[in-house]
């Protein structure tokens, strides 16, 4: 008796499993032409199977949808994966007062991040890189758009960054009670203790570890924008990260703290505004990409001299500007890999397409600039074989628009069909 109710439980078992199989969903796109790899020429009038998240096929031409599948007929837009931005802050939008910090609450991050992670979405990039965040309020947005129960990109998120005590990143402009009640825990001097925050950061929850390698523009930090951490430092985080299987990025402006935290083993340098060749060349040597985030400066200098930044932030912004590109030009000519990056929340969140355009005035072409928020940006994360292409096997992160970016770029400014994981954006 017992032998046969065992029975009756498996049957029932493998009855629901192949109910589960049977229910996949399958969604067949048709496409005017068809870009699978930046690197490669586009193809013309296509088919795209989807097998719930994960793209199954590709054909030449209209084939026969299988019974039951959804069918999406794009008419004559170009299909192409979907886009990375490796620097963002979804929790924060552009002019923020930083004394807010004192009144918001850490949940106001996370409804501000609701909103510009729909908005990020639509605007065609499937997976973001969050660069910085208060505790749990980039990791709580990463939960929720990867369950669905909300509009929004895959996400990379880094959590708060490590920085120097006073530096940038660190909590500055205020009384020093003040700086205690608001420090999150996340500044440190010396390896030791960064090795321990770094550990840190892992257990809450990063994927990524995020450090100010040099000062920067918007914070209340004064004291230019040269290195903070020392080499020995620098190491110390690079190394514990590796060791946790975590790569490291690295907020840096200034030439000399680019080259100390490439010669460390960073794996990116975000920002990058003053690097040189020397700095270029240690990067090239280490395999460490650039992410240059020029768009960030369009949002600053639209704001610049508007009461909205202090002197002290107007003062580091007029040091900037002069020099804002000029690295990309020279990476490309040492053969430093330049990742797609825009650090939007400086900026209005969604203009972050407008980035391909600033970096081909900078000296990529159409299809190099294309390819740093695709197969380069997915490079740089590691998850080449999960995104940045469109090939069997790979997610089902694809977008559509009318034109060819391979040859006019600004056509990703206006994003006109989003698929994430399977999933097609409202």
């Amino acid at each position: 008796m017992r032998k046969s109710g065992l029975a009756t439980a498996a049957a029932v078992t493998l009855a629901f499993l192949g109910a589960v199989s049977a229910e996949a969903r399958t969604t067949v796109v048709y496409a005017g032409r068809v870009i699978t790899d930046a690197d490669k020429p586009a193809q013309g009038p296509s088919t795209i199977v989807i097998t719930d998240d994960r793209i199954t096929s590709i054909a030449a031409g209209r084939t026969e949808p299988p019974a039951g599948a959804e069918v999406v007929d794009l008419g004559d837009k170009t299909l192409l994966p979907g886009l990375i931005d490796l620097h963002v802050h979804l929790t924060g939008d552009p002019g923020d007062d930083y004394r807010a910090a004192t009144v918001d609450p850490d949940e106001w991050g996370v409804v501000v991040g609701v909103k510009n992670a729909g908005i990020t979405l639509r605007a065609g990039f499937t997976t973001v890189r969050e660069a910085g965040s208060a505790q749990y309020t980039a990791y709580s947005l990463r939960r929720g758009t990867t369950a669905g129960f909300i509009t929004g990109p895959r996400i990379i998120a880094a959590g708060p960054a490590l920085s120097i005590v006073g530096g940038h990143g660190d909590v500055t402009g205020f009384r020093e009670d003040v700086h205690g009640v608001l420090d999150q825990g996340y500044t440190c001097t010396g390896p030791v203790e960064c090795a321990e925050k770094v550990r840190k950061a892992s257990r809450a929850g990063a994927d990524i570890i995020k450090i100010t390698a040099t000062g920067g523009v918007l914070s209340q930090q004064g004291r230019g924008l040269g290195g903070h951490f020392s080499p020995a430092e620098l190491q110390s985080i690079a190394d514990t990260a590796h060791s946790l299987g975590l790569k490291v990025m690295a907020h840096a402006h200034g030439a000399r703290g680019i080259e100390d935290a490439a010669a460390a083993g960073i794996d990116t340098i975000d920002h990058g505004t003053f690097a040189d060749d020397a700095a270029l060349k240690v990067m090239k040597a280490k395999g460490t990409y650039l992410v240059p985030t020029l768009m960030a400066f369009e949002g600053i200098r639209e704001r610049l001299g508007k009461g909205i930044y202090t002197p002290t932030v107007e003062e580091k912004v007029r040091m900037t500007l002069g020099s804002v590109g000029q690295a990309v030009g020279r990476a490309k000519a040492l053969g430093v890999p330049v990742a797609f990056g825009t650090d939007a929340g400086v900026f209005e969140h969604g203009r972050n397409g407008s980035e391909f355009a600033l970096l081909v005035k900078a000296g990529l072409t159409p299809r190099e600039a294309l390819a740093s928020a695709t197969s380069v940006a997915a490079r740089a994360l590691s998850m080449e074989k999960e995104i940045g292409r469109i090939a069997p096997g790979m997610s089902a992160d694809v977008i559509a628009v009318s034109g060819d970016p391979l040859t006019d770029v600004t056509v990703l400014e206006k994003i006109d069909w989003v698929m994430a994981r399977g999933r097609i954006a409202d």
